[in-house]
């Protein structure tokens, strides 16, 4: 599976912040906000990666990404132009997806516990996966309705009057029939090609499968004032209480398999005197013992 990060958008609800920085540039306590999809992905398994943001952008991904191959990935990179959608992102990485299923992640959305989307990429196989996550204020979001069965009855999104708390957060899982879903999808009354539109045709298929998220899993939405500094407060308490990192793209790949100790230890050694490369120090000491 092929991985998409969607870190486009004029970010103006971090404004003035986001004249410095791109909003999935900014810092979420002690790493780049992008850190944290990309950690979710790698964690999923996902090798291949594909990030969308804007010309303006997009020099600043490639020099803190670059390509990916420091940890075991390959990263490439498209132009959003004009923000439309996040089923845009489908156009614009046609090719990049190619034949094979992929999924999309938005680049502010920060996502730590739990085990179900290790099993929904493990599990998948065909037609789509999303989640529903239970939330104070559903209106904000795409709300999928339930049956008393737990089936997915409906999706709406932003609605005036939500059907359910159950918002879906951005993280979506496709096989390959998203690229024409995508293709043919008509701009909402907004004016852009919605990404609950792709749901909804996966939904009428009788291929959607919606996943509802438990107690104890944290989805942060990082992309406002308010809800930067709580994502940071929130990856901060974890991190000091657990002893373990958050977002750590170099822990992820190295336990994943894609990279091995000798590699881990070679990018440990690049880094400065600083928290960060201790944690990966331990990590490999750790490694080191068995």
């Amino acid at each position: 599976m092929k991985g998409i990060i969607l870190a486009g958008g004029a970010g103006s609800r971090l404004y003035p912040l986001t004249l410095v920085a791109s909003k999935q540039l900014q810092p979420v306590y002690d790493k780049p906000m992008v850190y944290y999809p990309l950690t979710t992905l790698v964690e999923g398994g996902v090798r291949e990666f594909c990030l969308v943001s804007t010309p303006h952008d997009l020099p600043r991904f490639r020099q803190l990404l670059g390509d990916g191959s420091q940890w075991g990935l390959s990263i490439e990179y498209r132009e959003q132009a004009k923000p439309e959608g996040i089923a845009q992102a489908f156009r614009i990485a046609a090719s990049f997806v190619g034949n094979d299923p992929v999924t999309l992640i938005l680049g502010d959305n920060i996502f730590y516990g739990g085990d179900a989307f290790h099993r929904a990429f493990s599990d998948f196989r065909t037609g789509a996966t999303i989640f529903g996550c239970h939330v104070n204020d559903p209106e904000r979001y795409g709300v999928v309705e339930f049956d008393a069965s737990g089936k997915a009855l409906s999706i709406e999104e932003k609605p005036a009057r939500p059907r359910s708390n159950h918002a879906v957060p951005g993280l979506y899982l496709y096989d390959n029939e998203v690229v024409e879903i995508a293709r043919n999808l008509k701009p909402s009354a907004r004016g852009e090609l919605e990404i609950t539109d792709v749901n909804v045709e996966y939904l009428r298929r009788g291929t959607l499968r919606v996943e509802r998220l438990t107690r104890g899993f944290a989805w942060l939405d990082a992309g406002t004032s308010s809800s930067l500094h709580e994502a940071s407060a929130y990856v901060q308490t974890i991190e000091k209480r657990q002893g373990i990192k958050v977002g750590c793209p170099e822990e992820a790949a190295f336990r994943r398999g894609f990279i091995g100790i000798r590699e881990l230890e070679a990018l440990v050694a690049r880094l400065p005197n600083c928290e960060y490369r201790a944690y990966l120090e331990s990590v490999a000491e750790e490694a080191r013992r068995g």
